[in-house]
């Protein structure tokens, strides 16, 4: 990009008061050594920006002398994001606030360190602004101090709670924000964290630079959850933005010192780790051992060179924690990782000392070869396994070693699109699928058992069992035994963390699953078991069939006259009458244009009976989803019919038992005939799903009917409002993109959460449980008609 010259400003520069020319003439300099062209043009349309706004010539100067400190804090990116969220807040607050914004932004930059940060912290005035705008010129005033003591996460903890105590009590919310009420200090104090990054910045890229002889990138994140752990990318060293002292009081570890071993280890990874490892073909809970070996590795070199590291680790790891532990297997992989690290420590374990000592007398040969610690750890994993020891990946990730990162350095992960790489794969190579016989199978078949590699793939659609002289009716065939049902590719989708008031991004992984296939019998005995409502069905078909081409009568601008119409009004005419207008009529083409996804929730609750009911909820469930399914497919409605379940964020199941383009067929009713029950239910990342399939579909109107019998809940998460509000805002998301969803829930206490989830008549609560297959056909009517 060309340069940028105040002259070619010249018009802005005639408009502008003299006060803002003057300051402009010996900012503009300064802000030219310091930015790009790039960055002066957007500090420039920034200022013509402000100065449209009308607010005064004092906004638009302090912008003009602070935005150059700013950007030098933390780069120039950051000016489109500041005059954006100077403009949002404009229509809430007074513009003698948004100068004040401006001149405090340098100090925050100072502070917070990071772009990124800074980001939400614009965020964050902009929230307050919408919600406690008395409080804002009193906190800009305080912002100094209050970022001197606080973290970002701590602000933003701090300010919600001001907002939410004294949103109708004006004095005290000025007193809150104006640091002069006891509450107000006390949250101070009780947010308040040990050691800012940004204060120690400095000398953890010397100590860095000590070591190893050169630089580091070190950035400051947000550490707004539980969960969060320091991680490497794209060759960054993102830490947490402030921590607190470890263990007891008495002999607490300093958090410098844990700034300190957590910059050391994540600069080892950076050193020592080459290459990275392929994490196909592994679970999740094995890459987590498989990462706690190659974490023991890097220590290993580091150590090799630098051997008073060992103690600094080594301290941190042997720290006392008062909390008691989620699982019994957590203080044992505790005190391996010591192990691992110092060989003169033992453990009760003899299997596991043996490991350790295995793993000491092979390292030194192997220790540039990460490949050895893929070997060890899923050596380790094994013997854990074998001990059904294993807790969930939620567990493992909380494990009390807090200055080692999450290991995503050292993973690699395959993204095959094979719709496109098919297309460069030559013709003789290309896997074909050839459906054959039983005569062929049983006869020509190379290979019973090929890999997914195989050139040439053999489908017979008979079930091929095994042959035994003393064969009966409940062999297995081979499929039963050995055969596998395909997983999709993850899919990711945010979260909403309604304490934070953010989405939390990619939080949530969705695997698209099948259940194994029962009696389509079944389905077909349910429609009989159900005469009368099959009865009452028919009528609802005949009432919602769309009638195709109707003629409307009666209108005055039509497209072709109605003789009948014409003939009534020449008789009027002729009996001295005033005619009626309405003599032509159109033809018009009735289409319902609606597409539905029938969701299914199949948490392990759906396996209990309720109330009095004979039948558990999951049996009612298939009996409503066959008889709904029976409705939509005779009004000839375009539906899925699909389910879900969740063992964690990690592991969101979500089962088609029937899509848009497929009939409600032999093949549907034999997946919904084996339909399950088990896990939890994470329903927002469910709801985002369903939505995905249904907005590729072309029909305006679009439908999500949630079958469920409780709130949203998971193994992972304790707080029960998370997956609550979650779940609302999904539900926004949806109606925002035209998608319309409705609960019907069994569960007898949803009142208490299921209207603000889903909104005022957007829910029904089945009060008699055996009366679901009933009514959720009769409900699609009434929301559809």
């Amino acid at each position: 990009m060309s340069s940028v010259k105040l002259e070619d400003y010249a018009e802005f520069l005639e408009q502008a008061v003299p006060e803002v020319r003057d300051v402009l003439e010996s900012t503009f300099h300064e802000a030219a050594r310091i930015m790009s062209p790039a960055g002066l043009a957007d500090y420039m349309d920034g200022a013509r920006a402000l100065t449209n706004l009308g607010r005064g010539h004092d906004l638009v100067i302090t912008y003009l002398e602070e935005m150059p400190l700013v950007a030098k804090e933390c780069g120039e990116d950051i000016i489109p994001d500041v005059i954006t969220a100077a403009m949002k807040v404009s229509s809430m607050t007074s513009g003698e606030v948004i100068t004040l914004l401006f001149a405090s932004l340098p100090s925050v930059s100072r502070h917070l360190g990071d772009a990124q940060l800074v980001r939400g912290y614009l965020t964050l005035i902009h929230q307050l602004a919408s919600t406690a705008a008395r409080g804002l010129r009193p906190m800009l005033n305080h912002i100094d101090e209050l970022l001197s003591k606080l973290t970002l996460s701590g602000l933003r903890r701090w300010a919600n709670f001001g907002a939410q105590a004294y949103r109708r009590d004006f004095n005290n919310l000025t007193s809150y924000f104006n640091l002069e009420s006891a509450d107000s200090r006390a949250m101070v104090e009780k947010e308040r964290r040990g050691v800012l990054f940004v204060k120690i910045q400095r000398k953890i890229n010397f100590y860095l630079r000590a070591l190893w002889g050169r630089d580091f990138f070190l950035r400051p994140t947000g550490a707004d959850y539980t969960d969060f752990r320091p991680y490497i990318e794209d060759r960054i060293l993102h830490v947490p933005d402030a921590l607190d002292d470890i263990g007891p009081k008495d002999n607490a570890i300093a958090g410098l010192e844990v700034y300190r071993a957590t910059a050391a280890h994540m600069a080892s990874h950076m050193i020592y780790s080459t290459c990275s490892v392929s994490a196909e073909q592994l679970s999740p809970a094995q890459m987590f051992f498989v990462g706690l070996l190659e974490d023991a590795r890097v220590e290993y070199k580091a150590v090799q060179s630098f051997p008073g590291l060992k103690k600094l680790w080594s301290s941190i790891m042997q720290v006392e924690y008062e909390e008691p532990v989620e699982h019994e297997t957590v203080p044992v992989l505790e005190h391996l990782a010591l192990q691992l690290l110092d060989c003169n420590v033992k453990g009760e374990d003899e299997q596991l000392n043996g490991f350790v000592e295995k793993f000491h007398a092979e390292i030194e040969s192997n220790q540039d070869d990460n490949h050895f610690s893929w070997m060890m750890g899923i050596e380790l994993y094994n013997l854990f396994a074998g001990r059904k020891a294993v807790p969930s990946l939620r567990i493992l990730e909380r494990y009390r070693i807090p200055y080692r990162d999450d290991n995503r350095i050292i993973w690699h992960f395959e993204d095959i699109d094979w719709n496109k790489s098919f297309e460069y794969i030559a013709a003789s190579q290309r896997q074909v699928r050839k459906h054959v016989s039983v005569i062929e199978m049983a006869n020509e078949v190379d290979c019973e058992l090929a890999g997914d590699d195989a050139q040439e793939i053999w489908v017979c659609s008979t079930e091929m069992r095994p042959y035994e002289d003393d064969l009966t009716d409940n062999t297995k065939s081979f499929n039963e035994m050995w055969g596998k049902e395909p997983v999709s590719e993850p899919f990711h989708y945010h979260e909403w963390d309604y304490q934070i008031q953010l989405h939390r991004p990619d939080w949530a992984t969705v695997y698209e699953r099948r259940q194994p296939k029962g009696d389509p019998e079944q389905i077909d005995n349910i429609l009989t078991e159900h005469k009368p409502i099959a009865h009452r069905i028919r009528q609802i078909i005949d009432l919602l069939t769309p009638a195709g081409v109707q003629r409307e009568r009666g209108m005055e601008d039509g497209d072709e006259i109605d003789i009948n119409a014409a003939v009534d009004a020449m008789v009027a005419l002729r009996m001295g009458e005033q005619p009626s207008p309405r003599i032509t009529m159109r033809n018009v083409l009735k289409t319902r244009d609606l597409a539905v996804v029938v969701l299914l929730d199949l948490s392990e609750s759906t396996n209990e009976k309720i109330g009095n009911s004979e039948k558990t909820v999951l049996e009612l469930t298939r009996e409503a989803a066959t008889l709904v399914s029976t409705a939509i497919e005779g009004i000839g409605d375009p539906f899925a019919l699909h389910g879900f379940a969740s063992d964690g964020r990690h592991d969101v199941q979500y089962y088609r038992f029937k899509d848009f383009n497929q009939h409600f067929d032999d093949e549907a009713k034999a997946r919904l005939a084996g339909m399950k029950g088990g896990l939890s239910t994470r329903m927002g990342a469910a709801l985002r799903h369903a939505g995905h399939h249904l907005l590729k579909q072309q029909e305006k109107r679009k439908l999500i009917l949630l079958v469920t019998d409780g709130e949203p809940a998971d193994i992972d998460e304790m707080d029960p409002q998370h997956l609550r509000h979650d779940t609302k805002k999904a539900v926004e998301e949806l109606y925002s993109t035209g998608v319309l969803t409705y609960c019907l829930t069994l569960d007898p206490h949803a009142d208490n959460y299921v209207k603000r989830i889903f909104g005022e008549n957007n829910y029904t609560v089945i009060e008699h449980v055996d009366r679901l297959p009933e009514q959720l056909p009769l409900l699609f009517a009434s929301l559809t008609g």
